[in-house]
């Protein structure tokens, strides 16, 4: 199972501003820049996060963004499942439905081993991710 690139960078986000100082208020396009995706991209990532209450975001002079308490308490395997989806690991039921859909094991084992990808996301938190030594490594990383 691949990450979509959307749930990398909103775990990535997320884990970044846990470990910001209290003045440091990065705005999407610092984001974007240290992270080094599309503005596009960023601003639609932090529109969710924001819309989820995980983060706030100010604009304006002194404006930039914000982990609020709820994303610093969030389960990582519940923003995880936000960004991927509901949908299967695989589609066997799409514009060209598998033959062997209505009978299929394989289809549940895969069904089994997503959700206990996500088993064991849930009971870490943002806050259990920037423990030493990821945190002191985070500051390290520079909001251009």
């Amino acid at each position: 199972m691949r990450l979509l690139r959307s749930t990398d960078l909103a775990l990535r986000v997320l884990m970044r501003l846990a470990v910001a100082e209290d003045a440091a208020t990065p705005t999407t396009r610092d984001v974007a820049a240290a992270m080094e995706v599309p503005y596009t991209h960023a601003a639609k990532v932090v529109a969710e996060l924001q819309h989820l209450g995980l983060l706030s975001a100010r604009r304006g002079r002194g404006g930039g963004l914000a982990l609020t308490e709820e994303g610093r308490g969030a389960s990582v395997g519940a923003v995880v499942r936000v960004f991927e989806g509901e949908g299967d690991v695989v589609d066997c039921e799409g514009a060209s439905p598998c033959p062997l859909h209505t009978g299929c094991r394989l289809r549940v084992a895969l069904r089994r081993a997503q959700e206990a990808f996500y088993a064991s996301l849930d009971p870490l938190t943002i806050r259990d991710m920037v423990a030493a030594p990821t945190g002191p490594l985070l500051l390290d990383i520079t909001m251009r």
